[in-house]
């Protein structure tokens, strides 16, 4: 196909109609922009009320009504004018913008693809004026109150063209009322009312965050999410995020402010998305409400003609900080983070349990199953003195053999598909609520503890559980050992020889470091034989061979610097998934206390490595709802 030959025009000043069109083209990308500029000037305004009428999506009408502080009558045509703003007025006030507008150019656009009407009258008025049209038109009395309203009608009704590339009414509401719920998130002290077609769709009253992000996110959002609020230097971060198991198939539930400006920011997605890594299940997406304030000279609004995109003067500091402040809240989701068991489920719908608030709480004590255990806890996991007390055991070194063999290697007796793991069962719940997991009373199909709480029943999932505390505390070893402290490595008696390929062995020979500072001891013996000497303590009942194979593997794609920096985790996950106890293994009473009791100690323990749920509570009144008791 032969290209269309260009027409030749000489160089000409475009006339400011034409100019103002093309402004438009990108400020005014659908109804839903024009709801966006004119909210944001209504908060500028300082406004507390806010009314949005729509018709027809908005492209037959936007009315939006605010009680701000309204425009002088001699102001009304430069409120129409290109390139007019009473935001900024040199290049200083540009680096440091504190207003949501800023540019003078939205309401001109509009003008330009649509019929617009300014009405406003400020507090020292004695009644309000209009303007109609474009910043040529009169400015005449009028009537209404103080504050301004701004009418759009017929958007893009003298460019046809781009009015065919409108979706259907719905959609361009659904657009609308998108940019709404953004807006009325980030301002929770301002009340919003929106009505298309005649119809109240919502309304907000005043109010403060907590009770606005659960109207607007809905009640799972409400009773799934944290509170975060950090501060460090210039920099505060505050708002909610969501636990994960309130996480979504689709990024809808995600909401991001810079300086109570709504952004989609790459930097600050992947700052939280990095946080949820290690609790959020394939591919799901987090929902969270959070807000960044900063100095607005150390970050730069100008960067995108919708002002959705930010760029920060120091990046990496923003993007650590936000990390962080997620992570720390999202180490909050074990069962003892607020000395609490999670709010209950019903029978009909049984949901991972966690924790919701602000506080954390470190683990007391980072320590494995085995020998460790022995100092922590007494011969008896139960309360001395209670009903719950497990058969009198010969002391401490008879109490660390029965922990210690959770990580036994050889085969253990496997359970019967019906048949749960012996044991006494208590006739009565403590009154400690110091053990929020409470106490084991069975195993089921050798994968699931019973346990019983104050609360009800515990449902735990003893290889996700057992999984998450090693992975945690391989984290804190390696951790431990960048700061300076030895990584605990444990030489194996006899080493383990294997066959393998000529990319295992150059792998192990050429990456000694790496595998080293991982707590690995894995050297040549032979051309085609590789011999585990050390293996990190925390694994040491594992299968070397296994774990070998995967580090290498792991080391060779990736290469050992990005093994431990960039892709340190997965494969600490993967090692602690090799590592954990398995199904059909047959645990002791005290073995199964000992894990619940680690489960309470551990962060992150509400789920799994990769976001599956631990454990769940069933309380009393759903268990009664299940056999009709009371009914």
């Amino acid at each position: 196909m032969n290209a269309p030959v260009p027409t030749h025009r000489p160089i000409q000043q475009l006339n400011d109609q034409l100019i103002s069109q093309i402004a438009a083209g990108e400020v005014v990308e659908r109804p839903s922009a024009v709801v966006k500029e004119l909210l944001e000037n209504a908060l500028d305004a300082g406004a507390t009320q806010i009314t949005i009428r729509l018709e027809e999506g908005g492209v037959k009408r936007i009315a939006i009504t605010d009680n701000g502080r309204g425009i002088a009558p001699d102001q009304l045509p430069l409120a129409l004018a290109r390139h007019a703003t009473s935001k900024i007025a040199s290049l200083t006030d540009l680096e440091n913008v504190s207003t949501l507008g800023f540019r003078g150019e939205a309401l001109a656009s509009i003008a330009s693809v649509a019929a617009v009407s300014i009405t406003s009258r400020t507090s020292d008025a004695p009644h309000a004026w209009e303007i109609i049209g474009s910043h040529q038109g009169t400015v005449s009395p009028s009537s209404g109150p103080c504050g301004t309203t701004i009418d759009v009608q017929d958007l893009y009704f003298n460019t046809p063209a781009r009015r065919k590339f409108l979706k259907s009414e719905q959609t361009e509401y659904g657009h609308c009322a998108e940019v709404v719920r953004r807006i009325a998130l980030a301002r929770p002290d301002v009340s919003f009312s929106l009505t298309h077609n005649g119809r109240t769709i919502d309304h907000w009253k005043e109010s403060e965050m907590a009770r606005r992000s659960a109207q607007i996110l809905g009640s799972d959002f409400a009773e799934a999410r944290l509170a975060i609020d950090e501060a460090a230097g210039p920099l505060r971060l505050y708002g909610y995020a969501g636990l994960p198991t309130a996480s979504k198939a689709r990024a809808d539930g995600q909401f991001f402010y810079v300086n109570g400006r709504f952004v989609r920011d790459k930097l600050l997605v992947h700052a939280v998305r990095a946080a949820y890594q290690d609790v959020l299940h394939g591919d799901r997406f987090p929902s969270y409400v959070l807000a960044l304030d900063l100095d607005p000279a150390l970050v730069d609004v100008n960067v995108h003609p919708s002002k959705i995109e930010v760029r920060f003067r120091d990046s990496r500091a923003v993007h650590q900080f936000v990390f962080h402040a997620v992570q720390r809240a999202l180490a909050a989701t074990s069962a003892t983070a607020h000395g609490s068991v999670p709010a209950p489920i019903t029978a009909a719908e049984i949901t991972p349990s966690s924790s919701s608030g602000s506080d954390w709480r470190r683990p007391h004590e980072q320590t494995g199953f085995g020998a460790q255990l022995a100092p922590t806890f007494s011969p008896s996991p139960f309360p001395p003195g209670s009903r719950w007390d497990a058969p009198a055991t010969n002391g401490v070194a008879q109490s660390t053999a029965a922990y210690g063999a959770l990580f036994a290697s050889e085969p253990r007796p496997t359970a019967s598909s019906a048949s749960v793991a012996p044991m006494p069962v208590p006739s009565s719940a403590p009154s400690n609520d110091d053990f929020p997991l409470g106490f084991a009373l069975a195993q089921l199909h050798g994968i699931y503890i019973l346990a019983q709480n104050t609360k009800g029943l515990v449902l735990v999932d003893m290889h996700a559980a057992h999984e998450r505390i090693l992975y945690e505390q391989l984290k804190n070893a390696l951790d431990a050992q960048v700061e300076g402290s030895d990584m605990q490595v444990q030489s194996l008696l006899i080493p383990v020889t294997f066959f393998a390929d000529a990319i295992e062995v150059a792998t192990a020979t050429d990456h000694q470091e790496t595998l080293q500072a991982l707590g690995f001891d894995i050297a040549a013996i032979s051309p085609t034989t590789l011999a585990v000497r050390a293996v990190p303590t925390l694994l040491k009942n594992a299968d070397a061979q296994t774990l070998a194979r995967d580090v290498l593997r792991d080391v060779r794609e990736f290469g050992g610097s990005r093994v431990l920096i960039e892709r340190r985790n997965e494969l600490l996950g993967t090692l602690a998934c090799h590592t954990a106890v398995r199904a059909n293994r047959i645990l002791s009473t005290q073995e199964m206390n000992a894990l619940l009791r680690q489960m309470e100690q551990t962060e992150r323990a509400d789920q799994c490595n990769h976001g599956r749920p631990t454990w769940v509570q069933l309380d009393i009144s759903a268990l009664d709802k299940l056999f009709l008791r009371g009914q």
